[in-house]
């Protein structure tokens, strides 16, 4: 069966149980609708099963295949960037400083966004450094709903602040002088802080084959370790000397009754969704986060009707329906705190007041000493700089298991 068709058994599936959960919205549920419920949901697993191993069978033959196709898209790739810097950021990465002539050195300080540095230093095209942050996105959690500042400069920022929640006006009788309320204001500091791949060792068989993209190569594996660092910052940091993560920031909003040691109870969750004000709810960008595990938990619980909280998303013809919870998203972060005793495990409101900071270009760096050379290999290491923190701490609320 194709890719195409699992998708579309999927999303058929996952719209049967919307249906089914919304059409009970004032009715009992029943044992008949559970039993619909559990089928479907169980299918859908199947469904996800097969297609996973589908796409991993394709990913398999696309990486070990080097056929027409692959040259053909490889070249494709080369002539859609249109761009004289993508192609001697290829070179530079196949054969280093010494493969770019002076007058394509003087195109690439013309075209770069800072100043080049000696010594192997590399500032990254504007289009791989934006491939960069995009690939980031990808792998979902705290940039797939954060706001994203881009910088020139990495110098420090501060953010005005102010929470007018609870302030209010007057009702005042004729000829009476009006009370004094000024608002408060403060500032969030936003700094960014230096991140690197770590070194990404490169064979020379690679690097010498002209139908491997050797630039998607780099680039994925760097944004891969790059995202696995600052997301775990962006969630949990603690703020010093280190991005201050969503967690960390937030307040708890709903501690879990005893004996919610590892699980949740649907009023809790109800009880966390109304800890957050109104008036965040209102801007249409609230939604839960937690880990895979703590989903796994949250999928099996019902309301006083009997009825799931939990209904799957699909692909649809106007987008990606996404999972909901009490009529939320489900945003998917696993270095969000599995359940526990104590444990911080799910947070809810408008992540969109969590700001991630990118500040300049980043800088790619190419080796070639004896290290590597004995190996047959190239090393190349990325640094980049990022910060984060929530700008509004009234935006997210916490749901913290119970200690016993």
């Amino acid at each position: 069966m194709s890719i195409q068709a699992l998708r579309e058994q999927i999303a058929a599936l996952a719209k049967e149980v919307r249906a089914l959960v919304e059409g009970k919205k004032d009715q009992q549920w029943t044992a008949q609708d559970q039993a619909k419920y559990d089928e479907s949901m169980t299918a859908i697993e199947a469904k996800k099963g097969e297609l996973k191993r589908a796409e991993a069978v394709l990913d398999l033959v696309k990486d070990e295949t080097l056929n027409n196709q692959i040259i053909e898209t490889a070249g494709k790739n080369l002539r859609d960037t249109k761009s004289i810097g993508n192609e001697l950021y290829n070179k530079w990465l196949r054969g280093g400083d010494a493969a770019i002539t002076s007058e394509e050195w003087a195109h690439i300080r013309a075209t770069m966004s800072t100043t080049t540095p000696s010594e192997g230093g590399y500032a990254v095209p504007a289009s791989v450094a934006e491939k960069l942050i995009d690939s980031l996105k990808a792998f979902g959690g705290m940039r797939e709903v954060a706001t994203i500042l881009k910088t020139t400069s990495g110098n420090d920022l501060s953010f005005p602040t102010t929470d007018g929640t609870a302030e209010v006006g007057e009702l005042i009788a004729q000829n009476t002088t009006a009370t004094g309320a000024d608002p408060t204001f403060g500032t969030v500091a936003l700094p960014t802080y230096k991140f690197s791949s770590k070194i990404v060792a490169v064979p020379y068989e690679l690097l010498q084959d002209a139908v491997v993209d050797v630039e998607a190569l780099v680039r994925q594996r760097c944004a891969t370790r790059v995202f696995r660092a600052t997301n775990a910052y962006f969630t949990t940091g603690t703020g010093s000397s280190q991005p201050k993560g969503v967690i960390t920031a937030a307040s708890v909003g709903k501690t879990g009754t005893t004996g919610q040691t590892l699980t949740v109870i649907v009023d809790d969750l109800i009880d966390l969704v109304h800890s957050v004000d109104p008036a965040y709810r209102a801007l249409g960008n609230c939604a839960f986060m937690m880990n895979d595990a703590s989903l796994k938990v949250i999928r099996k619980l019902k309301d006083s009707a009997g009825r799931p909280i939990f209904i799957p998303g699909y692909d649809g013809l106007a987008g990606k329906m996404q999972d909901t919870l009490l009529g939320y998203p489900v945003i998917i972060n696993q270095d969000v705190a599995v359940m526990a005793a104590n444990a911080k495990s799910i947070a809810f409101g408008d992540f969109s007041f969590y700001t991630i900071r990118d500040a300049m270009a980043a800088e790619l760096f190419r080796f070639t000493d004896s290290a590597y050379t004995k190996l047959g290999q190239v090393g190349f290491l990325q640094w980049s700089r990022h910060g984060g923190t929530l700008l509004d701490t009234a935006a997210v609320k916490l749901y913290q298991n119970s200690a016993t």
